[in-house]
């Protein structure tokens, strides 16, 4: 019978990995507060609104593109991460696609809830369902939480991360076709990059001060996904430990 052994780095390899993680992560700290301060305080207000609480209200945005940029990314690098794994049957690649799914999962609906705030006090009603916009947003999430439930549902680990790979790469098919939906249909939702519709509501023209603090936002936000990204890989390693001692355990009761 062959041996199950335990995958390791050696010690003095992890720790400089670790560190290089850890200032990442303190990065990561240190641009969401920066980015907080630009979004809140130094960026001005849009002008075009007639309320305190709308006025108040449009600094959600710049929260609200970066965490559905990062939402979005996280569900290509799924795809991608889906895709290498089928080509190599490497298991690190199977790990990267569920934890960047599970984050995408996070900062979409951090998108979808603090567009809702929004459009709360735009439209008058947090979830208009005439939007295709918020509807196609909606349906990414129920995409790749029904990814995750695949997972959970197959015991086999080569069978769940090749069925997962495939409906990885195809559930991605959703992202683009939520972009593009405000530019398909012209509907009541302001498009932030390119021309909406002439019927949008609550748009505004982004002054450079403005364009600073939502770029700083996204490259925040991006910064800590990929630290989130290492952490929650680090997590999926122990649980492979786990699994091979286990294993070995087994194998010795034999």
């Amino acid at each position: 019978m062959a041996s199950t052994s335990v995958p390791s780095n050696p010690p003095s390899k992890r720790s400089r990995s670790d560190a290089v993680w850890t200032v990442l992560t303190a990065l990561a700290a240190v641009s969401v507060a920066v980015a907080l301060y630009l979004s809140l305080v130094w960026a001005p207000t849009a002008v075009n609104f007639t309320t305190e609480t709308e006025r108040l209200s449009q600094r959600i945005f710049y929260f609200h593109v970066a965490s559905g940029w990062v939402g979005f990314f996280a569900f290509f690098v799924t795809a991608v991460s889906g895709a290498v794994y089928l080509i190599t049957r490497r298991r690190r690649w199977d790990a990267v696609a569920l934890s960047s799914a599970e984050l995408g999962v996070t900062f979409t609906l951090a998108n979808l809830f603090s567009g809702m705030v929004w459009a709360q006090t735009t439209w008058g009603k947090p979830y208009p369902i005439e939007d295709p916009r918020i509807n196609t947003s909606t349906i990414v999430v129920l995409v790749y939480i029904a990814y995750l439930m695949l997972r959970n549902a197959i015991a086999d680990p080569e069978r769940r991360a090749r069925l997962a790979s495939v409906y990885g790469i195809v559930g991605f098919l959703s992202v683009p076709i939520t972009f593009l939906s405000i530019r398909i249909w012209r509907t009541i939702h302001p498009a932030v990059i390119g021309t909406g519709s002439e019927t949008a509501q609550g748009g505004f023209d982004l002054a450079p001060d403005m364009v600073v603090a939502l770029l700083f936002s996204i490259f925040a936000f991006t910064v800590m996904y990929a630290a989130l990204l290492r952490w929650r890989l680090k997590l999926e390693d122990l649980r492979d430990q786990v699994d091979g001692l286990k294993a070995l355990a087994a194998g010795g009761d034999r």
